[in-house]
């Protein structure tokens, strides 16, 4: 997953800390933020390849900034893999307001996260025409 840039979104620094270095040691390139409202301002910074955020935070949660980011132009296709607490559902009306991908219940392995990322850039790369996804991936 070299060359991909992925926004990381969480209001604790454990999991935050964990998760960058976990992204790192893939090559990634990690941006972060503490809460959905900085991290709408990061995605429309810097386009990463992949938002994770966790859906419980301060100032925006991460629902109501995974809403914000379909309807704004420039990040409406930003793929977002959602941290939940264990048992919390969305309902296909919910989630048919987003770009969310997976959602991943804490507490969760750093491998689990890591398959569920590779797939939500590869299925990204699925909805290019093939000479457009060459071109996204390089």
């Amino acid at each position: 997953m070299t060359d991909k840039t992925f926004l990381l979104i969480d209001d604790e620094p454990h999991i935050t800390s964990l998760v960058s270095f976990k992204l790192k040691q893939l090559g990634v390139n990690v941006i972060t933020g503490v809460d959905g409202e900085q991290g709408f301002k990061l995605a429309c910074q810097h386009l990463p390849d992949l938002i994770i955020t966790d859906v419980q935070m301060p100032v925006l949660d991460g629902y109501e900034m995974s809403v914000k980011l379909r309807n704004t132009e420039q990040t409406r296709e930003i793929p977002v893999i959602m941290l939940t607490a264990r048992g919390h559902k969305l309902s296909p009306q919910e989630l048919a307001c987003t770009n969310i991908q997976y959602l991943v219940a804490k507490p969760f392995s750093a491998r689990q996260l890591i398959d569920k990322a590779r797939q939500a850039v590869h299925n990204t790369l699925q909805q290019f025409p093939p000479d457009e996804a060459e071109g996204k991936a390089a």
